[in-house]
């Protein structure tokens, strides 16, 4: 594995800029785009966020069920992510994947304007390029009410038929991503236990490169 990519369905793997245009704008729902706005608002102004969630991949057609659990933990465009047993960190300007399955560490170089490269910022504005948003259900889920709301790829060609987000009412939180792709796959990403505003050392965001050394891990830079 190279990279753990929050798809945090979208928070891993997620295409986060495919192309913007006014007929984009024109053809969406303003009332559902203000929705996603003030959830982007409310998640991005926290000085820290953590959270666990649960993940699940579902496509029928070929029979396969994955469902798994993660956590994370974001400062600023600094994360820590726990997801499929390896841990991902990044500390502003180089990412560490930590394979313990075949213990290995991935270290790379990022460069944050590139359009690849995941950073929190992009998780609470990824759907302001390359979609059309609608209105969906609102459900109650877990004794919250979730708003959903549909994006919808201006690509023809993206592998995404559409994705729905879903926004706790009360707190302005995304609770849900689901990622429906054109082979009807279902990947669902569901948050739980969110906490913001935590003490929290900085120094959690760094890579202790001697203790993995000491564990005989081979270093990948």
């Amino acid at each position: 594995m190279n990279k753990i990519r929050l798809k945090l369905g979208i928070w891993i793997g997620l295409v986060l800029t495919i192309f913007w245009s006014d007929l984009a704008l024109a053809q969406s729902d303003q009332t559902a785009k203000s929705i996603l706005d003030k959830a982007s608002g409310t998640m991005s102004a926290y000085s820290n966020l953590s959270m666990d969630f649960d993940y699940v991949l579902d496509n029928k057609a070929e029979d396969v069920k994955q469902e798994m659990s993660g956590d994370v933990i974001i400062k600023g465009e600094k994360y820590i992510v726990n997801l499929f047993g390896s841990t991902q960190i990044f500390d502003g300007s180089k990412t560490y994947t930590i394979i313990p399955e075949n213990e290995e560490v991935n270290i790379s170089d990022e460069d944050l304007d590139e359009e690849n490269t995941f950073t929190p910022s992009k998780f609470y504005s990824f759907y302001e390029s390359g979609y059309t948003y609608k209105m969906d259900e609102l459900k109650q889920i877990a004794g919250k009410k979730i708003q959903f709301v549909k994006l919808t790829p201006i690509d023809t060609d993206s592998e995404v038929t559409n994705i729905l987000v879903g926004i706790d009412t009360k707190t302005n939180h995304i609770y849900q991503v689901i990622e429906i792709g054109v082979n009807q796959t279902r990947t669902i990403l569901t948050a739980k236990n969110i906490k913001t505003n935590q003490e929290m050392n900085a120094a959690i965001f760094a890579f202790d490169q001697k203790k993995y050394e000491e564990l005989n891990y081979m270093i990948n830079n």
